[in-house]
């Protein structure tokens, strides 16, 4: 009688407690080794932006040195202004390499010193080029002036379409200036190296092209044409549209991969082009309300929707690789929170616990439209000689790693076969797509992958709203290990671990930190663990870990036995 009045107390006690205000339901994460879902493919390991002569630049040269010795697999750099007209000096959303000039008989002088530099700098680090054909020099464009914007930030973008986004005068010299330089590249790296890259031509021709859609199409029958003369196994694609979702967007996409698959090709009088892979964009849209940023994933995660589906809608194209040419919580990497208020997720974990939510819903949509998903570029790399901190979509300030770049040294650490993970507190791929995370709850969720000897777990605790709270516990529960015992190490960004931004504002925002202020803002920007490694034991091949997580915080469980 006793036990019966005491577990009825007990009942009571819990349906009181799930009653009161504010109350939320315990995290739970489990992790199904037993049910595997396809390779964990590195599709983050791309990396992207405007300034090329960023590339061997001082804090460049570093950061790219750090992209490439944390990942398994070579990573793949786009950039634009690889064939500007100018003399290399870098500006915000601006780049020249003085590939192509004419004499005074209007023949073509080839020089590519530039983006030589530009090359060498990923081919000697083991990095590939997703060589971006663009923009037009100004010796070939049908309206060259006024060339060089001067644009700023706060400016209208529009600023920025000046003479190199026009048509070129002379599609032929367009077509040779293009074979010229693949075939300097084979000459220069090996055809095997060169095979090995991809080419794409131009950038979101629904708004960086002052042409017509025909025109663009003929723009691009011309370059693939000059890319394939000079190395015929060479990998070429297009279109990099932006605004996927978009009707407009739409239109070009479906219109360009027709092109490519049935129309006259303008260089050559052949049926159709060469495509190789297909590429298009995708941004979220924060705001400021109520006097903090909201972020928004469901415009970013719906041009990615559009896209797959519309690649799986060919037969010609569905089995093609698809890159998400630029993945990005916003569009504007070079506009800064002084301008542009809502950027101020940027510093901090805001940023690096979206990037997590992200990408594993990008794995989710290529499952459902089954697409061969090659990679999402994050158009995110560095400023040279900018303020500290300055709200630019950067990975790393002054040389220093700001904790968004801790989640990609993360994904950099998983391998093997991603897993099912589901949870009592993951959003559906259905509600973020069409709504993001604006509930009373947080979206506490996983993504998973099991090696050999090995398994890791993301797990992180999101949400669009720019709000602060302590760790919540989380039981992530990982069933189907193979192994009695393994060791466990978890590696975390939150304000107290791999978090520059953090350690910046205790010493108090400095502008110009000393030589031991900048030692330890490197230290912290790095991936930092909770505590020491532990060995856990798992009964009848399950293990059980409680964590605590923190409201914008991401967390990676390593097991190794």
């Amino acid at each position: 009688m006793l036990q019966t009045y005491l577990r009825y107390c007990l009942l009571w006690l819990a349906v009181s407690l799930f009653s009161l205000p504010g109350y939320t339901q315990p995290a739970t994460i489990n992790v199904h080794l037993d049910q595997e879902i396809a390779p964990f493919r590195p599709v983050w390991a791309w990396f992207g932006h405007d300034e090329p002569n960023y590339t061997y630049m001082k804090d460049g040269k570093k950061l790219l040195s750090e992209l490439a010795a944390m990942s398994p697999v070579p990573v793949y750099m786009r950039v634009h202004n690889l064939l500007t007209t100018g003399d290399g000096t870098p500006a915000l959303k601006w780049g020249s390499t003085n590939a192509y000039t004419e004499d005074a008989q209007g023949n073509p002088i080839y020089n590519w010193k530039i983006v030589d530099s530009i090359f060498d700098t990923y081919v000697k680090r083991g990095m590939k080029p997703l060589a971006q054909i663009g923009f037009m020099p100004e010796a070939l464009s049908a309206h060259p002036q006024p060339y060089q914007h001067d644009w700023k930030p706060g400016e209208p973008y529009s600023k920025i379409f000046t003479g190199w986004a026009y048509p070129p005068k002379d599609y032929k010299k367009w077509g040779d200036l293009v074979y010229n330089w693949v075939r300097h590249c084979v000459s220069r790296y090996g055809q095997k190296e060169v095979e090995s890259w991809y080419w794409e031509v131009w950038n979101e021709p629904n708004g960086y092209w002052k042409g017509t859609m025909q025109e663009f199409m003929k723009l691009y029958d011309y370059a693939a044409d000059g890319v394939k003369r000079a190395l015929p196994t060479a990998r070429i694609g297009g279109l990099d549209i932006a605004g996927t979702s978009s009707p407009g967007a739409v239109q070009w996409l479906n219109a360009f991969i027709k092109h490519c698959i049935s129309d006259t090709n303008y260089a050559t009088g052949k049926i159709g082009a060469p495509l190789d892979m297909v590429l298009f964009h995708a941004k979220g849209s924060p705001r400021v309300a109520n006097g903090r940023v909201r972020m928004n994933m469901s415009p970013q995660l719906r041009d990615i929707s559009t896209g797959f589906r519309i690649v799986a809608s060919y037969p010609q194209t569905k089995n093609l690789p698809v890159v998400v040419g630029e993945s990005d919580p916003e569009g504007c990497a070079a506009c800064g929170m002084a301008t542009n208020p809502e950027n101020a997720y940027r510093n901090g974990t805001l940023y690096s616990s979206y990037t997590a939510a992200t990408f594993a819903r990008k794995y989710e949509l290529a499952d459902q439209y089954a697409v061969n998903f090659l990679g999402a570029v994050s158009w995110s790399f560095e400023f040279e000689n900018q303020p500290w901190f300055y709200g630019f979509r950067d990975l790393a300030t002054n040389g220093v790693d700001k904790p968004v770049l801790n989640v990609f040294r993360m994904f950099s650490r998983m391998n093997g076969m991603r897993v099912r993970v589901d949870g009592n507190r993951m959003n559906t791929l259905k509600s973020v797509v069409d709504s993001s995370v604006r509930g009373a709850q947080t979206d506490i969720g996983g993504l998973a992958a099991k090696g050999k000897r090995s398994v890791t777990a993301m797990v992180w605790n999101y949400h669009d709203e720019d709000i602060r709270s302590p760790g919540e516990p989380v039981q992530v529960t990982i069933s189907g290990l193979t192994t009695s015992a393994a060791t466990l190490t978890q590696y975390r960004i939150d304000d107290e671990h791999s978090n520059s931004y953090e350690a910046w504002k205790k010493m108090g925002s400095p502008r110009q930190p000393t030589a031991a202020q900048i030692s330890e803002l490197e230290k912290s920007g790095q991936l930092q663990t909770i505590g020491k490694s532990e060995k856990i034991r798992s009964k009848d091949g399950t293990a059980v870990i409680n964590i605590s997580l923190p409201r914008q915080g991401v967390s990676l469980l390593q097991l190794d036995w």
